[in-house]
């Protein structure tokens, strides 16, 4: 076994064991299309990269996951304190129609984006994070367009700030993807390359 691969003796099954219960969970309570949000399949790309210490699905879930765990945060302790909702996304954190221990696994908003930065002081960053988890979302937005309307996964048919279609799928679609890859992943990409060390330079 490589030295990467076991680079996180104790992290990587803690990963593998909430696989073992969140998966299962999710899918009987949301079903499989719920799966193709991008921040499960960062839950799902970050462990594995933890238990195969890699540097790369290490790095390009904490470009995706980092913005998005700030978000969810702030959603959530805004309406803890005021009752409304800040930013949206978070409703079904309150929804009694499902078991409030598969809502509260949505906490991984918090800890994966901190096992990530956690694990990166090691491994470094993998400057290939970017373009990697670019073309993640790409083919994710381009997948969700094909599921109905109303799931609006990944925003697919309607944006998270306005609420509207920018045109044709298409267009929609690109406009989507410049969002996320210009406002959310490059400005990560550049703080997550000053705060790390490159991969294979790291300690």
């Amino acid at each position: 076994m490589s030295a990467s691969t076991v680079a996180f003796p104790v992290l990587r099954w803690v990963s593998l064991l909430w696989v073992a219960v969140w998966l299962p969970a999710y899918v009987r309570v949301w079903g499989w299309p719920n799966l193709l949000h991008l921040c499960d399949v960062a839950v799902l790309l970050g462990c594995a990269g933890l238990w195969w210490g890699s540097s790369l699905l290490i790095s390009s879930q904490a470009v995706a996951s980092l913005a998005a765990g700030v978000f969810w945060s702030i959603d959530v302790g805004w309406h803890l304190l005021t009752g409304r909702f800040l930013i949206g996304g978070t409703d079904y954190m309150w929804d009694t129609r499902y078991p409030l221990w598969v809502r509260l696994l949505s906490s991984f908003h918090i800890g994966l984006p901190l096992a990530m930065l956690w694990t990166m002081r090691k491994v470094g960053y993998d400057r290939r994070a970017l373009a990697l988890q670019a073309a993640i979302a790409a083919a994710l937005f381009v997948i969700a367009r094909f599921l109905p309307q109303e799931l609006n996964l990944n925003y697919a048919y309607r944006d998270p700030v306005f609420h509207r279609a920018w045109g044709p799928a298409p267009v929609h679609l690109a406009v989507i993807f410049v969002g996320a890859v210009g406002l959310l992943y490059w400005p990560t990409h550049l703080l997550l390359s000053w705060m790390f060390p490159l991969a294979g330079s790291a300690k």
